[in-house]
């Protein structure tokens, strides 16, 4: 995924952060799905105005972790989370 794509939740995706990680619904099929504290930071992070680029800059900086193995570990999960219908993106 390109670190300048813009990342917003799926329409039919609900967010909802519980206790250590997170909790994902896709409304149209049903599907729920649970977050480890990784995902749940970076979901939080999924706004419709920020890039992949911000959000490893955010996560980067709450977490002090090296920006060059966030980004691909975050473009990993990014596109899993695109594949899954979770997020949906636009350059």
């Amino acid at each position: 995924m390109a670190l300048n794509e813009i990342l917003s939740l799926s329409p039919v995706a609900s967010f909802q952060s519980v206790g250590d990680g997170a909790v994902v619904l896709l409304a149209d099929s049903g599907q729920l799905y649970s977050c480890n504290d990784t995902s749940e930071a970076f979901l939080r992070h999924v706004d419709g105005k920020r890039s992949l680029s911000e959000i490893v800059d955010l996560l980067a900086a709450e977490y002090e972790v090296d920006r060059n193995v966030l980004e691909g570990d975050m473009a990993e999960l990014a596109e899993s989370l695109k594949q899954e219908g979770v997020v949906v993106s636009k350059a």
